[in-house]
């Protein structure tokens, strides 16, 4: 191929409130650059406040997509509950950004990678539901909101192995993952299929076993863990290698 594969990368924003001394700024943490560029892709990033015509002339040119962590999801996308008090750092900028590029993406058959918040991103743009608080929602023990460094495993995870994307990808029936959430997936959008799971039952991962193009979500974040772990690794290899694959 004339170039390696543009891998689109979702950015985090200030969130929503009252105007302050500081300006709003767009940001990402630097291990999701490093993971693409390990894995042979180039990162093209992705800022919450890009209008129509910007974004219409980047996924143009773009071969795969990465949803990556960050805020909470407006609850109002996905209940008709009260919020809960521990939702925090919404942005409606982010929403309606990830969720018009995940429905491109599944549109346009083109690659996806969701991470943490990204995978709740996909799990709502296809009509599911979330736990706004694990904790106070669900009873479970498990620290999904890890206090220790971000690149430390804290739990393990199963993943359905035989005839699974995401278990073929990462190469191993049980990894060990950070953990960096409090929302996670509680009813699973149209055509989702969950394969991997936190011991208290917490859907950690998922995909679209009909889908053309890969379309994977995990709940933990590989990033912070490429450097030193196979598993990690391997899925950021399989979004650019089936990005290759779109771009030839």
């Amino acid at each position: 191929m004339s170039r390696p594969p543009l891998i689109g990368v979702t950015m985090s924003t200030t969130p929503d409130g009252p105007a302050g001394l500081t300006p709003p700024r767009a940001w990402l943490n630097n291990a999701y650059l490093r993971a693409v560029q390990q894995a042979g892709g180039v990162p093209v990033l992705l800022p919450p406040h890009l209008d129509d015509r910007a974004l219409d002339a980047l996924w143009s040119r773009l071969d795969g997509l990465l949803l990556t962590g960050g805020g909470d999801v407006d609850p109002s996308r996905f209940t008709a509950d009260a919020r809960h008090p521990t939702v925090g750092d919404v942005s409606e900028a982010r929403d309606r950004l990830e969720i018009a590029v995940t429905e491109r993406a599944l549109h346009d058959e083109r690659p996806l990678l969701a991470i943490c918040r990204g995978i709740q991103v996909l799990n709502v743009a296809l009509g599911g539901s979330l736990y706004q608080d694990i904790a106070g929602e669900t009873g479970s023990t498990i620290a999904h909101s890890q206090t220790e460094a971000r690149d430390r495993p804290t739990h393990p995870v199963k993943v359905m192995g035989e005839g699974t994307r995401l278990g073929a990808a990462l190469g191993a029936p049980e990894v060990e993952v950070n953990s960096m959430h409090h929302q996670a997936i509680k009813r699973l959008g149209r055509a989702l299929r969950e394969v991997a799971w936190a011991p208290d039952g917490i859907i950690e991962g998922i995909e679209i076993p009909e889908a053309s193009a890969l379309v994977l979500g995990v709940q933990w974040h590989p990033e912070e863990l490429a450097a030193h772990d196979p598993a990690a690794r391997n899925l950021f290899r399989a979004l650019v290698t089936a990005a290759e694959s779109h771009h030839r």
